[in-house]
């Protein structure tokens, strides 16, 4: 019987794990020591459904639709399966249950406990138990006998006892087992096992054997055993067929024997020699899956192979050697008839011939003949066992649906808050504080606990309504319970902020109509209901606005004037939920943001927490772990800013979310290990996990700067929106993130430097303010970049003219105003030498340099300035002349004061550290595109610009360059270079008559000061040898200081 170990996987926490089949065999269930039981559709399923059923769980059972959990509160729950919902008690034992099992007909639950005693309910009606007493120790394991008649027990007292269930009496007992005083400290967990149908022999662990009881006489008739098996047998199992028996030991064996021939036909280990604790066979035969005290599960795959063996006739004569003659259908046939005739009576134990055809395929629905071979099977007096059936008739044929599967949609939860079904549990946890509900035998109560006692102190509210949502704010506490057979769906607030001596008020909703979530705001309070509506309290109990909303609410959550609504838009398939998104805001106007559109989830994921976070944006995780954080700057949309499960140590841990902070920039959050919920006693510790956007290559200097910059934008977005809707801000870290952002630029720009990354430089610098974009011309020019420091030049200047615009626009009267009076005048020319147009502004008159108060004069000849980036958009500057008395809004020009005795330094100096300067040239056009020395290209251009326009009117100027470019090569290269010597030469004499002219102009100013003017001309001496463009470009643009 070879088969195929598949690699385990992790399903639970470390600790106790159990695993078994549904009915149909299409989904694996397991439950472990994180309390969930958690719904397989294969080993690979890596998004399995979960249902949490208490802090830890210790065993399940699961028949015909019904799960039954033993869990820590010292209770066995049924739940639906596979929705998962809670479908009450079944029993209670003093300390905690140990194992569950159902009868074979799954109207019986059996359930051994630590306090010694084994119960067994009726599924249908839990108050009819019998309790069967007499073991001394813990109860291990508990098993049905297939015809309901008894029930076997293994317990730490060391003794194996079976039951007569109806006389709750002793039928025998063995001591075979080691004496223990608590599951944990036995060897074994000697899990018993009754062959399937007909019960015939009961299988007990003992040590590394597997001890063989005959139903009836109560005999050792046999024991199982391998030389390779040598470690403690754990737990035993059954095949669906009855023929072959699986053992799991603590040592990680795993074990198969045909029990007729006692031949051991299959050996498998365990990966890593963990102690296997659980074993199941698929209802086909054709896998096993176990799991093991790790919480991983794992499976032996392919027994189908040789199933069809199982029904040869030598196989039903060898099985038939295992039974006795009354409850054998094949016997008394067969002592009449040939062994020949094997053939034809094999039908008579109800198997069809052709059992591949049914068993191979575990998704077939045909399991009518499967039935009722198990039925013909077991029934000793049935007359015409002997007789054929007849044969399976095929399913027809029908077109099967193969797309994508409908997802179940979520059901509504509240945010903050833990499952409902949870005896201590907690109903809110935000930036407020905390609700705890507390609904067991001794106390139904809610308490109430503030984060900051000065809002309110603690309360302990008596929960006679049965209250199962809260929310909490600084004003109020709001709690809704749902209706029941008698009573409607109630809202009950406790305004405790309210001046007024009374503080609470409720409301009962109309017949037919629950609440399934509600929230609280500042001064109003909402409530969404099972009728798809949603309803409007003033926070004083005044009923307000009342509407539809689009689908089945999922979560709401309210801030300030703000209303978060989460809905089911569609139907979501392949395990998606579709869901939509709703923002009302509650200002004096008005509006709904966001409406109704789809909210981002992970793959295969629902949604587990939504809210605001304490400055007023919203975000929500999904079960994946991804945070995500509205970006308002980019149309409302959603980015994530964190994933919780890149810092859990295993997949069973989980971080719990309370609360979000973009300043600082904290996502404060509850780890669970082994769960998802925390529990409410001892009180958990809330950690603190940085945020971090997924950016590609963040381990890189560069990745990390991006990350770091588009953070920092999008967690300081709520200034403006705050600022927006009238509420103060703090301009303090306003400005502190603005100066973090353009920092982060400044090092990005300097690295693409280094990495001659030019265009990227240029891109980064339109992010830039237009004062650091003053600092790239510098950082540019110091790096010999002249092509970079022009491009940089012409984008200071866009910005200068975007903020002049702007300003304009927004105070076009003083604006005005100030064009009027100040004496500057806006030029637009074209470069003779580059054809480019340049933006420039002369000046006459008076200009007053901002701090001195004293007006300086000008020269007769205007003086114009080429704009780079040193006008700056102050609004709370010290106006101009001309619009004195008003804040001057507009872009401010400052020129620099001429320093004594150092005139030509102070006409070309720009301070990058005072954005509040500008430069005056004393020539009439200057820019940095005409500062550097003409070549002999330039100069061959303009002497031929008219002799190629004549034979190719219709070019542009780029296309006139390139023409001349062209025609430029096809000189000669002593052509060439004496167009370059020529060029020189021009260069130098142009300097010498701007010299000459600068010394004529400063002698004219100052005639009196000779030794004024003598400094200057030696100021001009000393720029003369300075020939290097870069050098030239620096010294125009910057000074040292």
């Amino acid at each position: 019987m070879p088969c195929e170990r598949k690699p385990m996987r992790y399903g639970h926490s470390e600790g106790h794990t159990e695993v078994c089949f549904d009915d149909s065999g299409k989904f694996i269930v397991t439950c472990g020591n994180d309390g969930d039981v958690r719904i397989w559709e294969s080993l690979d399923d890596d998004d399995p459904k979960f249902i949490t059923v208490g802090e830890k769980a210790y065993s399940l059972a699961l028949r015909n639709g019904k799960l039954v959990t033993a869990s820590s509160n010292n209770t066995v729950q049924i739940h639906t399966f596979p929705d998962g919902d809670p479908d009450g008690i079944l029993t209670r034992f003093t300390t905690n249950a140990t194992h569950v099992t159902f009868n074979s007909n799954g109207s019986r639950v059996a359930a051994g406990s630590s306090d010694f005693m084994v119960k067994v309910v009726e599924v249908s009606d839990s108050s009819q138990q019998k309790t069967l007493r007499g073991h001394e120790a813990p109860v291990l394991s508990v098993a049905f006998d297939p015809k309901d008649d008894f029930l076997a027990s293994a317990s730490c007292d060391g003794s194996v006892v079976v039951w007569n269930i109806e006389e709750q009496t002793q039928v025998i007992s063995w001591p075979l087992l080691q004496k223990t005083n608590d599951v944990s400290n036995a060897k074994s967990l000697c899990r018993l096992s009754w062959q399937p149908r007909t019960g015939k022999f009961l299988a007990v662990p003992v040590e590394s054997k597997v001890h063989l009881y005959e139903r009836g006489s109560w005999d050792h008739v046999s024991s199982l055993s391998d030389d390779l098996l040598t470690q403690p047998i754990n737990v035993v199992s059954w095949s669906p067929c009855g023929r072959f028996l699986a053992a799991g030991s603590v040592g990680g064996s795993m074990t198969v024997w045909d029990v007729s021939s006692k031949v051991c036909v299959e050996r498998q280990k365990h990966e890593k020699g963990f102690t296997v604790c659980s074993l199941s066979w698929s209802p086909s035969g054709s896998q096993i899956a176990y799991t093991d005290t790790e919480g991983c599960l794992g499976m032996l795959d392919g027994f189908t192979k040789d199933y069809d063996d199982l029904f040869d006739d030598d196989d039903d004569r060898l099985m038939d050697e295992g039974l006795s003659n009354t409850n054998s259908p094949v016997k008394k046939p067969a002592a009449a008839d040939d062994d020949d005739d094997d053939d034809f009576l094999m039908p008579a134990t109800g198997r069809v011939r052709n059992r591949g055809a049914i068993l191979d395929d575990e998704n077939s629905l045909d399991t009518g003949s499967l039935r009722l071979g198990q039925d013909k099977f077991g029934d000793d007096d049935d007359a015409g066992s002997t007789v054929e059936p007849p044969a399976a008739p095929l399913v027809p044929l029908r077109p099967v649906y193969e797309g994508p599967m409908p997802t179940a949609p979520q059901r509504a939860f509240q945010p903050g808050s833990t499952p409902a079904h949870l005896t201590h549990r907690f109903m809110m946890w935000n930036s407020v504080g905390i609700v705890r509900g507390y609904n067991d035998e001794q106390d139904n109560a809610i308490d109430v606990e503030f984060h900051d006692s000065a809002v309110h102190h603690a309360m302990h509210l008596t929960n006679s309504l049965g209250h199962t949502m809260a929310d909490l704010s600084q004003e109020a506490v709001l709690l809704a319970c749902p209706s029941t057979d008698e009573l409607a769906s109630k809202l009950q607030c406790l305004h405790f902020s309210s001046w007024d001596t009374n503080k609470e008020w409720m409301v009962d909703l109309p017949q037919g109509e629950d609440v399934k979530a509600l929230c609280l705001g500042q001064g109003w309070a909402a409530v969404a209901t099972s009728t798809q509506m949603l309803r409007m309290f003033s926070i004083g109990g005044v009923q307000r606005e009342i509407f539809s909303l689009p689908g089945p609410v999922v979560c709401m959550s309210g801030h300030g004037e703000q209303l978060l609504i989460v809905c089911h838009r569609a139907t979501g398939f392949d395990g998606d939920q579709a869901l939509g998104v709703q923002l009302l805001q509650f200002s004096r106007r008005r509006r709904q943001i966001i409406n109704g559109e789809p909210l981002p989830l992970s793959h295969k994921s629902h949604l587990s927490w939504m809210g605001f976070s304490a400055e007023g944006t919203p975000c929500y995780v999904d079960s994946d772990g991804v945070v995500r954080m509205l970006n308002r700057s980019l149309g409302n949309t959603w980015t994530p800013v964190c994933n919780t499960r890149e810092t859990c140590k295993s997949k069973s841990d989980h971080y719990w979310v309370v609360g979000v902070h973009e300043n600082p920039q904290q996502l404060r959050c509850i780890p669970c290990k082994g769960s998802r919920f925390p529990p409410t006693l001892p009180r958990p510790a809330v950690a603190i996990l940085p945020f971090r956007l997924p950016l590609c290559q963040t381990s890189t200097e560069k990745g990390q700067m991006e990350e770091q910059f588009w953070r920092s934008a999008l967690f300081h977005n709520h200034y403006s929106f705050l600022s927006s809707s009238g509420y103060e801000i703090n301009e303090d870290g306003q400005n502190q993130s603005q100066k973090e952002q353009q920092e982060l630029l400044m090092k990005m720009f300097a690295l693409s430097c280094k990495l001659e990354r030019e265009f990227r430089c240029v891109e980064l610098a339109e992010l830039m303010t237009q004062n650091v974009v003053t600092l790239a011309i510098k950082y540019a020019s110091r790096s010999r970049r002249m092509v970079l420091a022009q491009r940089l030049s012409e984008i200071a200047l866009e910005k200068a003219n975007q903020i002049q615009e702007e300003e304009q626009e927004e105070e076009e009267p003083e604006y005005s105003s100030y064009r009027r009076t100040s004496g500057y005048k806006q030029n637009a020319s074209i470069c003779r030498c580059c054809g480019k147009s340049v933006l420039t502004f002369s000046y006459s008159g008076c200009v007053q340099v901002l701090g001195s108060g004293k007006p300086s004069s000008s020269s007769g000849q205007p003086r114009v300035t080429n704009i780079l980036d040193n006008m700056t958009s102050s609004r709370k500057s010290t106006p101009l002349g001309g619009s004195a008395g008003k804040q001057n809004k507009t872009p401010v020009l400052k020129p620099l004061a001429p320093r004594p005795k150092t005139k030509v330094a102070s006409s070309a100096n720009l301070t990058a550290t005072n954005p509040e300067t500008i430069i005056f040239l004393k020539s009439s056009i200057f820019s940095l595109a005409c500062f550097r020395a003409k070549t002999g290209f330039q100069l061959w251009l303009e002497e031929n610009r008219k002799n190629i326009l004549a034979d190719n009117p219709e070019l542009e100027e780029t296309e006139i360059i390139k023409e001349a470019m062209g025609k430029f090569r096809t000189l000669s290269a002593e052509e060439r270079l004496s167009w370059t010597e020529r060029a020189k030469g021009q260069s130098g004499d142009a300097a010498d008559v701007k010299k000459r002219k600068r010394a004529e102009e400063e002698g004219g100013e100052d005639v009196e000061n000779k030794n004024e003017n003598t400094e200057a001309d030696e100021n001009s001496a000393r720029k003369k040898k300075s020939l290097d463009p870069s050098s030239k470009l620096s010294a125009f643009a910057f000074n040292k200081n």
